[in-house]
């Protein structure tokens, strides 16, 4: 059974000019120990599937359909009273700036005790240890003497490090990591990544690394899925959706990324930008910015088709009766 297990997830935001749907149909899972890289463009619906799953999404936005199961518990819509015992107890949430997940006005180690013992039965020494552990385990030097330290007195990858000692610190079965590199430099970024899949690894904790960054997918995650404009577009292995990809989005996500050795004047890129949510085209989505787009593209969107290697698929018609993209 997978740790989390996501069912045809529709999220809308009700406004004065009419409905927009942010998220349509989004069906995903994720195993124990794996992780799951989600990419797509800002605004394509990865952050928001984030909030869904913890039961932080900002009013109005709202689930209308489908299931979000954990362990095979319907979390979808339990009441804030239930999510705050299932919040940091068995999800953990490492967000994009560290700076907005820490308290400035609380040491690390408050704040980490605090959270252990809002979810788990300990006396303050055992929490107090215990958080020590946590930061040695992830790579705080000296974490003994950093306990008391305040925010303001670490590095950016520091502080990203204790965020994820805080996203740990209760031995959650999920783990959403939303942008958790952006704001890093390159070298702490390696640091960051190479720490998260170790403790996937080890821990056994299912991760969904929510990103821009498809170096940052090649490099950390088993899967991947691409969102488009509130839909998958296309999921599978990542080495297979990276090195051979089927959807056209994904194809010029990867062929916009330089290659080293190639000699070239103008850098390929997708023409055209993601629609908004209120000038969303009929059909296919991606349909004004795809050369390879069929009459049927600009009527229906394509349900999930199986292309490439086992277990990879994709959104687009081309691959309807085996058809492959060229």
């Amino acid at each position: 059974m997978a740790v989390l297990d996501i069912s045809n997830l529709c999220i809308e935001f009700p406004t004065r000019r009419g409905v927009l749907s942010a998220v349509e149909d989004l069906t995903l899972s994720i195993e124990a120990g794996e992780i799951l890289g989600i990419v797509g463009e800002s605004g394509a619906g990865k952050s928001l599937t984030g909030n869904a799953i913890v039961g932080l999404l900002e009013p109005p936005g709202h689930v209308t359909e489908g299931v979000i199961l954990l362990n095979g518990r319907d979390i979808t819509h339990l009441p804030e009273s239930e999510m705050r015992k299932i919040r940091g107890a068995q999800i953990g949430v490492i967000f994009q700036d560290p700076l907005t997940s820490l308290d400035p006005l609380y040491t690390i180690g408050q704040q980490l005790t605090q959270t252990i013992l809002t979810h788990k039965k300990m006396s303050n020494a055992q929490a107090k240890a215990w958080a020590i552990e946590l930061l040695n385990e992830v790579g705080i030097p000296a974490p003994e003497r950093r306990f008391d330290a305040f925010p303001h007195e670490f590095s950016g990858g520091m502080r990203q490090r204790v965020v994820i000692a805080l996203a740990l610190c209760c031995d959650p079965c999920l783990i959403i990591a939303d942008e958790p590199t952006t704001a890093l430099d390159v070298s702490v970024q390696a640091q960051i990544i190479a720490l998260l899949k170790r403790l996937s690894r080890e821990k056994g904790v299912a991760t969904m690394l929510v990103t821009h960054d498809m170096g940052v997918i090649a490099e950390a995650a088993d899967r991947v899925a691409v969102i488009y404009s509130g839909r998958l577009a296309e999921i599978g292995d990542v080495r297979s959706v990276i090195d051979a990809p089927k959807h056209p989005y994904t194809k010029g996500l990867m062929d916009s990324i330089p290659q080293i050795g190639q000699n070239l004047k103008i850098l390929p890129n997708i023409v055209g930008a993601m629609p908004r949510l209120d000038a969303r085209p009929d059909g296919c989505a991606f349909n004004p910015r795809c050369s390879k787009a069929k009459f049927i593209c600009h009527q229906q969107a394509a349900p999930l088709i199986e292309a490439g290697s086992v277990g990879q698929r994709a959104a687009c018609w081309v691959y309807e009766g085996g058809e492959k993209y060229v």
